[in-house]
């Protein structure tokens, strides 16, 4: 069963929007894990709109199921100077996962180029392996892309799903065919396969089935969303549901 790790991000944005500690960033972490989540995400940038450093280094001993932590290697935290690449190290998550966030962006839009970041992407990998933490790196559905991206040494790769996600209602099945080409390119390197970005319960069960060795989908704005209506516990069983 692909797993179902859940972004956690947007509770942050709401606790940040009024200060103070309400929806308790934390607790909520641990419910998800509770509800049947397989892993939970943050992913804090450097201006720490939603996902502080703090939270991030808080959740890792509070949680037992698999914590993923994304972001851009070269960011550094407008609160104090600690870089990215330190937060990861002290906490020494499960998996990180390398994304090429520019500052300022409203949410991550495109993979890495490995090809004009091989030497930099090898170093960080590296750095990282040697922490005994699994490297996952973000990446467009593309052949050459993904070929690079396996040169580096990382683990996994995660597939950048918006075009899937924004195609899916028009016609699934030409929507999902360069994801299915990309995920046999992923296998056929020896890589471990994530994907996510605007993954929801309209597309993601065609998703999983067409690409069933998909080892886990990260889902963060969409889960919150719907737990709006559904409510966390339900929303996360729902998902659960659609990877089965």
């Amino acid at each position: 069963m692909t797993k179902l790790s859940v972004n956690i991000n947007k509770v942050a944005t709401l606790r940040n929007a009024r200060g103070g500690n309400v929806p308790d960033v934390l607790r909520f972490a641990v419910d998800c894990e509770r509800f049947g989540a397989q892993g939970i995400t943050v992913h804090p940038r450097p201006d720490e709109r939603h996902i502080r450093y703090a939270d991030a280094i808080a959740i890792k001993p509070l949680i037992s199921t698999e914590f993923n932590i994304e972001g851009n290697p070269k960011g550094i935290a407008k609160s104090k100077p600690y870089s990215f690449i330190d937060l990861v190290k002290e906490i020494r998550p499960a998996q990180v996962t390398l994304v090429p966030d520019a500052e300022g962006v409203l949410t991550s839009n495109a993979g890495w180029n490995t090809v004009k970041n091989q030497d930099y992407l090898k170093d960080v990998v590296k750095e990282f392996k040697a922490c005994g933490i699994r490297v996952s790196i973000f990446i467009d559905a593309d052949r050459q892309m993904i070929e690079q991206a396996a040169r580096t040494g990382t683990d996994r790769v995660e597939l950048y799903t918006e075009s899937y996600a924004s195609n899916y209602a028009k016609g699934r099945e030409a929507a999902i065919k360069p994801f299915v080409e990309a995920a046999q390119v992923a296998r056929d390197c020896g890589l471990g396969l994530n994907a996510g970005h605007d993954l929801s319960l309209e597309n993601l069960t065609y998703f999983n089935q067409q690409i069933p060795w998909l080892d886990e989908v990260s889902i963060g704005h969409a889960i919150i969303s719907d737990a709006l209506y559904l409510g966390i516990e339900e929303t996360i069983h729902r998902y659960l549901r659609c990877l089965e």
